[in-house]
C-alpha cells in the first residue's frame, strides 16, 4: 500500500530499539514518539511487534501530523502491534479529552491495535482532517475507538472495533467521510452519529453490540449495504431530528437488518423514515417507517452482500460480479448461484469476452479443428479470437474445456485491448514474481500498471499459474473496462471505479525525478508516472514549473485517456506526418480534446494556457456542462471568457481544477505549467473513476 521508495522510512522496535539510534531497519528507535520528532516529511514509520506504552518512552497523546504514515501489519489488523496509553489534549470542539492518538491532515494509520484504558478515553481523535485509518483494531477503549469531529472527512476502512465502552465510532459536528467494510462487535454502540455529521456508512458488519447505530440531533448519514444483526437492543435508534438515508425508489440501500433482540429500527423522531431496498421486517420496527418500492433496474445495485446470487453474500468479489451482471456480460446458474470460486474454462471465458467487448476483427479466419460450429460457444470463440483476445495451440486446437490460468487471462486482456507501456519494475510488488512465465512478464507489468490485477486474499501474491476463478475473471474484466474509456465496451455509460483493498497498487518509483520532492504537485506527477503516462527529461528532472507546449499536452491526453474518435482527424498545415507527436495529435484532435486555429494550423510549439486545458478536458471527456455562474467563486472569475464559463463550472464541480498557490485564484489565461497540467489530467482520471483521489489543499 505504501511506497518506501518515494519517501523516507523509519523503523521502531519497542523491545530491541533505542531512541538514540538512527531509526534504520538495523538501528531502530524504541518509541514512536521519538520517530515523530524527525522533521522529515513525508515519512513512513514502520512499527515492529510489541507494545507501545509510556513505560517504553511513549508520550501521550501521540500526535501523528500530516505527511506521516504509521504502518504496523495490515494483514492481521495490527495483532501484536499495540499502542496503549492516554494523555490529556485540548480539542477544538469538545475541550479537554483523554486521547491515545491524534491524527492530523492527511496522516495515515495502518495495521495497528489501539487501546485507551482510561474510563473516558478515546483511541483515535480526528478533527477537521482527511486522514486514512485502515486495517486496524480498536479495542477496550474507555469510551470510543475513534472520535471524528469538526469538518473532518476521513476514510475509515477495514478496521475492527471491539469491546469499546461507549461506541466503536463516534462522529459529530459537521464531519463526513467514508466508513467502509469495518466490523463492529461487542461495543455498547457500534456507531454513534450526532450534530450535523453526514458520513457514508457502507458494507460494514455491525453485530453483537447493545445497539448497532444510534443517531441524534441533525445527523444525516447515508447507509448502504450494511449487515446489522444480533444486537441486543436495536439495529438502529433514531432520535432528535436525525434523518438517515435508507434508499429511495431509484437507489436501493441494500442494508440487512435481522435477529436484533428488540427492534431492527426504532424511530423516536416525529418525522417518518423512508426505507427502500432494505431487508427489514416491518414487525420489528418501532415508530413510523414508510417502505418504498424500488424500480427493478435499480434493485440490483452493486453491493458487498449480493442481492442476485445466494453464494455471493460477503464475498470479496461481489461488487465486481454484480456490476458485470448488471451490464449483461456475465451470468450465474439456474439454481441461483454464481460459483465464484470455481475455475473457468476457455469456452466460458470466450463467451464472457464476446459479450463484453465489441472490437473490430484483427485476426481473420481463426477456425479451430476441435470446435464444431454447432458447439454452444463456437461463435463466441471465433469472435474472441478475431478480436485478438485468444488464440489456439500449435496443433490447431482450441481446447475449449481446458481451464484458464490467471496469467493466461491477464495476457489475453492486455493483448485484446492492445495495452502497452509496462515497466518491469512494477513486478516487484509480487512475492511470487519468479513464477511469471517469461512470455507474460510485459503483459503482467502492463496490467499491474493499469490497475487491472486483483489479488485475494493477499495483493502481493499473484499465483500466475493457478486456475483463475470465476470471481477473479469478473474482477479482471471489470478493471479492464475501467482502464478503457472507449465506447467499445459494454454498457451505455462508462463503468465506475469499485473500491476494493485487493486491487494491486504498484509501489515502485516510476521514475525518480530529481526536482519534484516536496513540490506541491508531486503526488499528481508520481500518480501519472506510475501509469507510464508522463515522463521527465534526460537529466532526470521533470521541470514541473516550466510551461507545456500544445504538442506535449496532446501527447499526454492521448496516452492518458486513449479516446475513441468522434470525427475525422484534421490535417494541420504546420504538422508533418514525421513530427514526433503527429499520431498523438491525430488521436487528441479526432476525439475532441484539442483543435486547431482558423488558418488550419495547430501551432504545436505554442504553450498551452490553463483555460485551454480545462476546456479541453471537459469537452474531450464529454462531461455534462453546467452554466451556474454562482459556482465561480474565484477572485478573478471576471477574467474567464463567456464561452468558457460553463466548462469551468463543470471542471470545478468535478474537482478537476487545481490552483497553486491560491485555490481561489484561477488565472485562466496564464500559460499552464507542467505541474498544473499533470495535476488537472490526474484529477480528470479521478473524475472518470480511473484513479484514486489525492488529498491536496489546491484542489478546488
Amino acid at each position: 500500500m505504501v511506497n518506501s521508495t518515494l519517501v523516507a522510512t523509519l523503523y521502531v522496535n519497542p523491545i530491541q530499539g533505542n531512541d538514540s539510534n538512527v531509526g534504520s531497519r538495523s538501528s531502530p528507535f524504541k518509541s514512536l514518539t521519538r520517530a515523530l520528532k524527525t522533521n522529515q516529511k513525508p515519512v513512513i514509520i514502520q512499527l515492529i511487534s510489541g507494545t507501545y506504552r509510556a513505560a517504553n518512552g511513549e508520550v501521550f497523546p501521540i500526535i501523528i501530523p500530516a505527511g506521516v504514515t504509521v504502518v504496523g501489519n495490515e494483514a492481521n489488523k495490527g495483532a501484536g502491534i499495540v499502542i496503549s496509553g492516554s494523555g490529556e489534549y485540548q480539542t477544538l470542539s469538545f475541550g479537554m479529552q483523554s486521547i491515545t492518538l491524534l491524527l492530523q491532515g492527511n496522516a495515515s494509520l495502518l495495521g495497528v491495535t489501539v487501546t485507551n484504558p482510561m474510563s473516558k478515553g478515546t483511541g483515535i481523535w480526528i478533527e477537521s482532517a482527511a486522514t486514512n485509518v485502515a486495517n486496524n483494531t480498536l479495542i477496550n477503549c474507555g469510551r470510543e475507538g475513534i472520535f471524528v469531529t469538526g469538518n473532518a472527512k476521513p476514510a475509515i476502512q477495514d478496521n475492527v472495533f471491539r469491546q469499546n465502552a461507549a461506541s466503536g465510532l463516534m462522529m459529530a459536528r459537521h464531519s463526513k467521510g467514508e466508513v467502509l467494510r469495518n466490523a463492529f462487535h461487542q461495543n455498547s454502540l457500534g456507531i454513534a452519529i450526532s450534530d450535523f455529521a453526514a458520513p457514508l456508512i457502507a458494507d460494514n458488519t455491525i453485530s453483537d453490540n447493545r445497539s448497532a447505530i444510534a443517531l441524534s440531533r441533525n445527523a444525516r448519514p447515508v447507509l448502504r449495504h450494511n449487515l446489522i444483526t444480533k444486537n441486543t437492543q436495536s439495529g438502529m435508534l433514531v432520535n432528535g431530528n436525525a434523518i438517515p438515508d435508507l434508499g429511495n425508489n431509484q437507489d436501493a440501500a441494500g442494508n440487512i437488518f435481522n435477529n436484533n433482540n428488540q427492534f431492527d429500527v426504532e424511530n423516536s423522531t416525529s418525522q417518518p423514515l423512508v426505507s427502500a431496498g432494505n431487508q427489514l421486517n416491518p414487525t420489528h420496527v418501532k415508530g413510523r417507517v414508510d417502505f418504498m418500492a424500488v424500480l427493478e433496474d435499480n434493485s440490483r445495485r452493486v453491493s458487498g452482500s449480493s442481492r442476485i446470487f445466494s453464494d455471493l453474500a460477503g464475498h470479496w468479489a461481489a461488487n465486481f460480479v454484480e456490476a458485470l451482471v448488471k451490464k449483461g456480460a456475465i451470468s450465474g446458474f439456474p439454481d441461483g448461484t454464481f460459483a465464484p470460486d470455481a475455475p473457468i474454462n476457455r469456452a466460458q471465458y470466450a463467451a464472457i469476452i464476446a459479450k463484453t467487448f465489441q472490437l473490430p476483427p484483427r485476426n481473420q479466419g481463426n477456425k479451430f479443428k476441435d470446435v464444431n460450429p454447432s458447439f454452444w460457444a463456437a461463435s463466441a470463440i471465433f469472435k474472441t479470437a478475431e478480436m485478438g483476445f485468444i488464440s489456439g495451440f500449435p496443433d490447431g486446437t482450441f481446447r475449449a474445456g481446458q481451464n484458464l490460468t490467471k496469467v493466461q487471462a491477464i495476457v489475453s486482456i492486455v493483448s485484446g485491448l492492445k495495452l502497452t507501456g509496462g515497466n518491469p519494475q512494477v513486478l516487484n510488488v509480487y512475492r511470487d514474481r519468479a513464477q511469471i512465465p517469461t512470455y507474460a512478464t510485459n503483459a503482467v507489468a502492463v496490467a499491474t500498471q493499469r490497475l487491472l490485477v486483483v489479488n485475494y486474499p493477499q495483493t502481493e501474491q499473484l499465483e500466475p499459474l493457478r486456475d483463475i476463478t470465476r470471481a477473479e475473471v469478473a474482477a479482471l474484466i471489470y478493471q479492464a473496462l475501467i482502464a478503457s474509456t472507449q465506447e467499445k465496451a459494454i454498457g451505455a455509460t462508462a463503468p465506475k471505479a469499485i473500491a476494493s483493498p485487493y486491487i494491486v497498487i504498484p509501489d515502485v518509483d516510476l521514475p525518480g525525478f530529481t526536482d519534484i520532492t516536496g513540490h506541491w504537485a508531486e503526488p499528481f506527477i508520481r500518480g501519472l508516472a506510475s501509469m507510464n503516462l508522463t515522463h521527465g527529461f534526460a537529466d532526470g528532472s521533470y521541470q514541473p514549473d516550466q510551461p507545456m507546449t500544445r504538442a506535449q499536452y496532446a501527447a499526454l491526453v492521448a496516452a492518458a485517456f486513449n479516446p475513441a474518435p468522434k470525427r475525422p482527424a484534421p490535417d494541420f498545415i504546420d504538422v508533418s506526418p514525421n513530427f514526433w507527436a503527429y499520431q498523438a495529435l491525430q488521436i487528441a484532435a479526432s476525439s475532441g480534446f484539442v483543435s486547431g486555429f482558423g488558418d488550419r494550423t495547430f501551432r504545436p510549439d505554442q504553450n498551452v494556457q490553463k483555460l485551454q486545458v480545462i476546456v479541453s478536458l471537459v469537452n474531450g471527456l464529454n462531461l455534462p456542462t453546467a452554466d451556474n455562474n454562482a459556482l465561480l467563486t474565484y477572485t478573478d472569475s471576471q477574467t474567464i471568457p463567456d464561452y468558457a464559463r460553463p466548462a469551468v463550472v463543470t471542471a470545478t464541480q468535478q474537482k478537476i481544477v487545481v490552483n497553486y498557490p491560491n485555490p481561489k485564484q484561477l488565472v485562466p489565461t496564464r500559460e499552464a505549467t507542467r505541474a498544473e497540467v499533470a495535476a488537472m489530467v490526474y484529477q480528470a482520471l479521478v473524475a472518470i473513476g480511473r484513479r484514486s483521489r489525492i488529498n491536496s489543499t489546491y484542489i478546488v
